[in-house]
């Protein structure tokens, strides 16, 4: 039974960190994002290259460029001269 139980805890962990937005930096310095998820807002600098997983629940991205975009927490972003490009 305790199995059963563990492997019903892992299911679920692994299921909603799989539910979150990736969203890639493909520009070649440092981007700033203004995050608003659940009332609250953050900026989130991303590295060159680097990718960050954010948004399991939603939220509204601001990019470098203006443009403001909503995610409902499963796309891949990719973000490069400021712009975004959602697949």
């Amino acid at each position: 039974m305790a199995r059963l139980v563990l492997a019903l805890l892992v299911s679920a962990a692994a299921a909603s960190g799989a539910l979150a937005a990736s969203i890639t930096n493909a520009g070649e310095g440092t981007v700033t994002l203004t995050v608003v998820e659940k009332g609250t807002k953050v900026n989130v600098a991303i590295d060159a290259g680097a990718t960050e997983t954010m948004c399991p629940a939603g939220c509204f991205v601001t990019l470098p460029n203006g443009d403001r975009i909503g995610l409902v927490g499963n796309e891949t972003v990719e973000i490069k001269n400021g712009a975004a490009l959602i697949k």
